[in-house]
C-alpha cells in the first residue's frame, strides 16, 4: 500500500510539473533547434555562412547563461539542395533528435516538402532561407518568414525598373521549381496588368553550366531585361556569358541573387553594372560605418576567422536574433504554444539586416519592406525602399 501511494504521489508531481517537461527539444538545461541546409550544393554560399553566423550568435547567448538557464543547441543536416535529402534530414531532426523548432531551413521546394513532417506536430518553422510566399501561405500558426516574399520584391523591383530604367519586355531563365515559379508568377502578374511584355521563358537544371543557347533565345525574343532564378554560380556564369556575347540586357534578380558573392563574382568577370535585385534586407557593405554593423562584422570575424560576413551570414544573424528574442519572451515555461505567442508579439529594428521586424497573430512575415538595389563597380547600392 505504501509503495502504491508513493508511486501515485510521484505521478501527481510529474503531471503538475512544468509544461516544458512534455515539450520535445526542451529540458531544464537545453533547447534543441534543427536546420536542413544546402552545405554542398548550388546555394551553399547562403547556408554555410548562415549556419556559422547563427552559431556565433547562439554561442554568445550560451556563454552569457543561455535563455532562462537553457543553452541553445543547433543541429544541422546537409541536403545539398536535393528535396529527398531534405525530407530525410527533417525526419532525422524531428523524429530522432526531437528538436523544438526548425530554423533557417534553406530552399523553397525543400521547406514545402518538410512541412509534411512539421505540420502535424505544429513544429515552428522560423526564418527559412527562402522568400517564397508558401513559407506563410496558407496561414498556419507554426509558419514564420523572416522577410518580404520573392513575389512582392519582384513586383516592386520590376515596377521600379519599368518606371526608371526603361524595362518593357522581360525574358526569364529559371529553375523549374517552386522557387522559379514564384519569380515567374510576379512577372506574369505585371504582364497581365499591361505594365510589361513577356518574351522567352527558359527552364534550367540545377547543374547546368552552359547558357549560350538560352541567351541566344533571349536575344531572339527582343527582351530588354532578363529575370533570373538560378543557383549562385549559375547566375554569375549566365550574366558574364551574356556580356561576353555582347548582350547589354538589364538583369533582374530576386533576393536569392542579392548576395555579396554575386556582386564580387561579377566584378571579377568585368561586369560592373546593369544588375538589379529586390530583397527584404539591405546589403552590408554600404553600411559598414554603422556601429551595429561594425560590431556584427567584428564578432563574425572573431568567431569564424573569415575576413568579411556576406549575405548568408547576415541572414543567419537576423534569424538567430529573432529566435532568441522569441525564446526570451516566451518565458521559463517554454512550450511551442508560448513560443508562437511570443513570436507574434515581436517588434524591433534590426540594424544589421537594415529592416524592421514585426510579427502579429495575423502577420507572420517579419519584415515587410522591399529594398531595390543595383550593382555599381562590384558592390550593391540601394536605389529605392518600398514600405
Amino acid at each position: 500500500m505504501t509503495t502504491f501511494k508513493a508511486l501515485a504521489a510521484t505521478a501527481v508531481l510529474a503531471l503538475a510539473g512544468p509544461a516544458w517537461a512534455q515539450t520535445p527539444g526542451v529540458t531544464d538545461t537545453e533547447i534543441k533547434l534543427g536546420g536542413a541546409h544546402d552545405l554542398s550544393g548550388i546555394f551553399a554560399p547562403f547556408s554555410v555562412p548562415a549556419v556559422a553566423a547563427a552559431n556565433a550568435y547562439f554561442d554568445k547567448v550560451n556563454a552569457e547563461g543561455g535563455i532562462h538557464g537553457r543553452k541553445i543547441t543547433y543541429i544541422v543536416e546537409d541536403h545539398g539542395y536535393q528535396v529527398p535529402k531534405a525530407v530525410q534530414a527533417a525526419n532525422k531532426l524531428i523524429n530522432r533528435d526531437e528538436v523544438f523548432a526548425m530554423f533557417l531551413n534553406l530552399g523553397t521546394p525543400h521547406n514545402i516538402a518538410m512541412f509534411q513532417l512539421m505540420g502535424p506536430k505544429g513544429i515552428p518553422n522560423v526564418s527559412p532561407i527562402t522568400a517564397a510566399r508558401q513559407m506563410i501561405e496558407p496561414f498556419e500558426p507554426w509558419k514564420f518568414a523572416g522577410t518580404s516574399s520573392y513575389y512582392d520584391a519582384i513586383l516592386e523591383t520590376v515596377n521600379y525598373m519599368s518606371e526608371n530604367e526603361g524595362t518593357e519586355k522581360v525574358c526569364l531563365m529559371l529553375l523549374p521549381t517552386d522557387f522559379g515559379k514564384e519569380i515567374e508568377a510576379a512577372v506574369y502578374q505585371l504582364r497581365d496588368e499591361g505594365k510589361i511584355e513577356m518574351g522567352a521563358e527558359i527552364a534550367h537544371k540545377p547543374d547546368e553550366s552552359d547558357f549560350t543557347g538560352a541567351l541566344g533565345k533571349v536575344k531572339e525574343s527582343g527582351c530588354d531585361t532578363i529575370g533570373m532564378a538560378l543557383g549562385i554560380s549559375q547566375m554569375i556564369n549566365a550574366i558574364a556569358t551574356a556580356r561576353q556575347l555582347g548582350m547589354d540586357q538589364k538583369i533582374l534578380l530576386s533576393s536569392a541573387g542579392f548576395h555579396t558573392v554575386v556582386a564580387k563574382g561579377l566584378a571579377q568577370q568585368g561586369v560592373m553594372d546593369g544588375v538589379y535585385a529586390g530583397a527584404g534586407w539591405q546589403d552590408l557593405e554600404a553600411r559598414l560605418g554603422e556601429p551595429e554593423v561594425q560590431e556584427f562584422v567584428a564578432a563574425y570575424k572573431e568567431a569564424t576567422g573569415e575576413e568579411y560576413p556576406g549575405t548568408g551570414a547576415l541572414l543567419g544573424h537576423a534569424g538567430a536574433r529573432i529566435m532568441v528574442e522569441a525564446l526570451e519572451a516566451a518565458g521559463p515555461d517554454l512550450t511551442r504554444e508560448s513560443f508562437i505567442a511570443a513570436m507574434e508579439g515581436l517588434n524591433f529594428e534590426d540594424k544589421v539586416a537594415g529592416n524592421t521586424v514585426t510579427f502579429s497573430a495575423e502577420d507572420h512575415a517579419g519584415a515587410d519592406e522591399v529594398f531595390v538595389s543595383k550593382i555599381e563597380n562590384g558592390s550593391w547600392v540601394l536605389v529605392d525602399t518600398i514600405e
